[in-house]
């Protein structure tokens, strides 16, 4: 099990930076890439439905997961938000070490 993950959820986009935003407040993640727009189509209660949304890929580390779903879950204006988790197997050292320093309280600045 990698110690590193990208966390996936989609929200309307004139919620995503600020949902962004908070998650990466709170610690939860190191950083969120905002795609801005795509269309989603899905069922929701025995309809089809097609919504311009945005998705945030989240960077963040396997021992926060549950926090960030619950950060999500509390934040997150959809009913039932979107919450998939992807491992990442392998990347860049440094890179990957940013992501562990950035959560932590004395988190350091991207070049």
């Amino acid at each position: 099990m990698s110690e590193f993950v990208i966390c996936l959820t989609t929200c309307e986009p004139k919620d995503a930076e600020w949902l962004a935003r908070r998650l990466v407040e709170q610690r939860v993640c190191a950083c969120v890439n905002v795609i801005p727009q795509v269309s989603s189509t899905y069922h929701w209660k025995g309809k089809i439905e097609v919504e311009t949304e945005s998705i945030l890929l989240i960077k963040s580390r396997r021992d926060s997961v549950e926090r960030l779903e619950a950060a999500i879950k509390e934040l997150h204006p959809y009913e039932l938000p979107e919450f998939i988790v992807i491992e990442i197997s392998d990347g860049s050292g440094d890179y990957l070490s940013w992501i562990t320093a950035s959560m932590s309280s004395g988190g350091t600045k991207r070049d």
